[in-house]
């Protein structure tokens, strides 16, 4: 019966979300905060809404409780915090995580593979490195799935282990912010500039790179200064080695000028695919960047290395920079492009494709991109320009977009009250989903749009996910009351109550508790934000 109704939700579910991913969102006036605006509002600028949470934003206001979330800060977060100190690795520095977690792990590979007559692979090559993902959690059989048999593997060394760990801590805490932090806006931001300045864990080294990428060249800055952030991106070696820019020099003999970071430097973090560079402004870009790099066997910090450096002129954007400019020619780039009036564009349109639409109003976009310009890219103001505007609580923008498997995993286990022991189980589930953190391999990033995320199995995936929270199949999750309490709060806390005819049908078809949540969390009502 269970496989029959899930099967019967799938279609309708895959024909609601294809249907509400396409349609434009409309300008008309912003109706009062009922508790369908509510819901929407904490949808889009949470990781979905708790039992009470609908309840509190209306009794605050929609702006005020804005202007608290835009000012993480004041928010008190001390119970996330404390979950968090079980993770050794988030607070360490690069060189730290390189000597002690990293290093040790590739020295053994190292040695297994010259004992086994094999070359030794290179760390800078940029070979992708083994996923985390991919490996048991403690207390699962060293099991191979994909062996024939099953056949046992042998269990990790303690240096394999360490460096396992790094993305591992990594995955579990972006999965506990998301599910347990007070400051909900700021990790739907922190995700949201990730991916913006995508890097993939996969590659070389980077995975010892990422801990620090996030906490410092992205989190302080996500309702800061933009300018302020891209040259953090631009110096930290995540982005450095991801993009080869490391190995970027005018002295050709060494490699010669690799053009990987400006062209994403141009086309995805400031002026857009049609933002009006060339490829002479490629090149020159990539020019004034030479000389940006790091040490791998020292510490791995940035240092310009003058030595690299283009001292010629260049010229971006029809603006000249002056020969013999040093680490200021990269400095200067980012002035032109952080100015540049596409930029503006550029940002404000994915802001606002988060938090509006897939297709968001144009006069919105433009809106948001003058306070862009005129605040010289403060990104806390251009945020408050698209949260304050009456086209995000319209209410053709409810249950617009689709949510990504981060938000629907974590919204699910936000709208149940569900208690996280260990979120190691989530990462496989996000796996599953096409969505696993840190290993996104283009530099775009995970798309933002709706149509990416429905399909066929990704939509079965889904459903599975939720038959498993509902049922309890889920190791280490646990939910506070029974199945039947439990949907009538999603009902209440995610849904203001409402679904749709199709929804309602199908639900009265589920035979049991279990049954009638799995398929609440799975409708289209559910995974529509």
């Amino acid at each position: 019966m269970l496989h029959r109704v899930a099967k019967t939700a799938l279609v309708l579910l895959s024909v609601s979300l294809v249907a509400s991913s396409t349609a434009p969102v409309s300008t008309a006036a912003a109706p009062p905060l009922s508790d369908a605006s509510a819901a929407h509002v904490l949808n889009r600028l949470t990781y979905g809404p708790r039992p009470g949470d609908i309840a509190e934003l209306q009794r605050m206001g929609i702006a005020p409780w804005i202007e608290r979330q835009l000012h993480p800060e004041r928010i008190d977060n001390r119970a996330l915090e404390t979950r968090l100190q079980a993770f050794a690795t988030l607070s360490l520095d690069t060189a730290t995580l390189m000597r002690e977690y990293h290093e040790p792990a590739l020295r053994e590979r190292r040695q297994r593979q010259a004992a086994a007559g094999r070359a030794a692979p290179n760390p800078a090559s940029g070979t992708p490195a083994p996923s985390p993902l991919t490996e048991r959690p403690e207390g699962e059989p060293a099991m191979t799935p994909d062996t024939p048999g099953g056949r046992p593997r042998p269990a990790p060394s303690e240096a394999q282990r360490k460096d396992r760990q790094i993305l591992l801590e990594l995955e579990e805490a972006k999965l506990l912010r998301a599910v347990y932090s007070e400051r909900q806006l700021e990790e739907v931001l922190v995700d949201f500039w990730f991916n913006h300045f995508n890097v993939f864990a996969g590659k070389g080294q980077t995975r010892a790179f990422i801990t620090a990428f996030e906490r410092d060249a992205i989190r302080p800055h996500v309702l800061g200064s933009f300018r302020e952030m891209l040259e953090a991106v631009a110096a930290s070696p995540a982005m450095l080695f991801y993009l080869d820019n490391w190995r970027s020099t005018a002295n050709r003999p060494q490699g010669g000028i690799n053009e990987n970071y400006a062209r994403e430097l141009l086309e995805l973090h400031t002026l857009g695919v049609d933002g009006g560079y060339t490829q002479a402004d490629i090149v020159h870009v990539a020019r004034a960047f030479t000389g940006w790099t790091f040490q791998p066997r020292q510490g791995a910090r940035f240092r310009f290395a003058a030595a690299l450096h283009d001292r010629d002129a260049k010229t971006v954007l029809g603006q000249r920079l002056a020969p013999g400019g040093g680490i200021e020619d990269g400095r200067r780039v980012l002035d032109i492009l952080v100015a540049h009036p596409s930029t503006a564009r550029h940002i404000a349109t994915k802001l606002a494709q988060k938090f509006v639409g897939d297709t968001p109003p144009p006069a919105l976009v433009e809106r948001a991109a003058r306070r862009f310009a005129e605040t010289r890219g403060n990104l806390r103001e251009v945020t408050r320009a698209i949260l304050l505007a009456p086209e995000f609580v319209d209410a053709g923008a409810h249950r617009a977009k689709v949510k990504t498997p981060l938000e629907f995993v974590a919204s699910a286990l936000r709208a149940t009250g569900a208690t996280v022991r260990t979120a190691l189980p989530l990462t496989r589930t996000l796996r599953d989903l096409g969505q696993p953190p840190y290993f996104c391999q283009p530099p775009t990033g995970y798309d933002e749009t709706s149509e990416s995320w429905v399909s066929s199995g990704a939509l079965v995936a889904r459903m599975n996910f939720a038959q498993e929270l509902a049922s309890g199949r889920l190791r280490g999750i646990s939910l506070s009351g029974g199945p039947a309490a439990t949907a009538d709060t999603v009902l209440a806390a995610s849904l203001a109550g409402a679904v749709s005819p199709a929804t309602t049908a199908t639900l009265a078809r589920a035979t049991t508790a279990e049954q009638r949540l799995a398929l609440l969390i799975g409708s289209p009502d559910f995974q529509r934000q």
